[in-house]
C-alpha cells in the first residue's frame, strides 16, 4: 500500500511539474522552425540559445537540426559509445548529468564556433558542465531524435544551478510534443 501511495504521489508531482502539453503544442505552432522553437526552449530552461541542441535520426546517425552551425559539422553514429546523444537514443530514456565534464563523452561538437545571438551569447562560455538529454519518440516508441539542454561555463560553479528532476520531467514532456513537429520527421529520400 505504501509503495502505491508513493507512486501515485510521484505521478501527481510529475504531472504538476511538466509543462502543459497544450502550451507546448501552442509554442510549437507559434515557432514552427527549429531555430525559433529552440530559442523559446532556451528561455523556458533559462539557458542561452547556444545551450540547446536538437538532433534528428537519419539512417543510423543523429544529425543536428539545431544549432544551425552544427548541421554541417558531421553526425553522431548510434554506435558511438562515447556519445550521450546516441546513448539517449538507444536507451530511450531521459538523462541528467550535473557533473557532465566528468562523464566520458565525445566533445568534438563543443569545439565548433557558434554564431553570437542577438543577446551576444556564443559558445565562448566554455564546455558543457551540466546536461539533460531526452529522446524524441513517436507514440509507438520509434526514435526520431534527441533534445539536449546544457549549461556551459569554464568551471562547474560558474555554470549556474543544477538541473533538477523537475527540469528532466519538463524535457520529457516537451520531447513528447516535439515528436509531432514537421522538422523532426524522417527526411524523405
Amino acid at each position: 500500500m505504501g509503495n502505491t501511495k508513493k507512486s501515485s504521489e510521484a505521478s501527481a508531482t510529475k504531472a504538476a511539474l511538466a509543462p502543459d502539453p497544450n502550451a507546448v503544442e501552442q509554442l510549437l505552432k507559434e515557432n514552427p522552425v527549429p531555430e525559433a522553437f529552440c530559442a523559446e526552449l532556451a528561455k523556458l530552461f533559462k539557458v542561452r540559445p547556444t545551450e540547446v541542441a536538437l538532433l534528428r535520426l537519419e539512417r543510423d546517425a543523429l544529425r543536428f537540426v539545431y544549432p544551425p552551425e552544427l548541421k554541417t559539422a558531421g553526425s553522431v553514429p548510434l554506435s558511438s559509445a562515447s556519445s550521450i546523444a546516441a546513448h539517449t537514443a538507444l536507451t530511450k530514456k531521459v538523462e541528467l548529468y550535473n557533473g557532465f565534464v566528468k562523464v566520458k563523452h565525445a566533445s568534438i561538437f563543443e569545439t565548433v564556433k557558434l554564431k553570437k545571438s542577438e543577446e551576444g551569447h556564443s559558445n565562448e562560455q566554455g564546455p558543457i558542465q551540466k546536461l539533460i538529454s531526452g529522446p524524441v519518440l513517436t507514440a509507438e516508441g520509434k526514435v526520431l531524435g534527441v533534445l539536449q539542454v546544457s549549461r556551459k561555463a569554464f568551471d562547474l560553479p560558474s555554470a549556474g544551478p543544477d538541473f533538477t528532476l523537475d527540469d528532466l520531467h519538463q524535457l520529457e514532456a516537451i520531447t513528447g510534443v516535439l515528436a509531432g513537429a514537421e522538422f523532426m520527421q524522417p527526411v524523405k529520400k
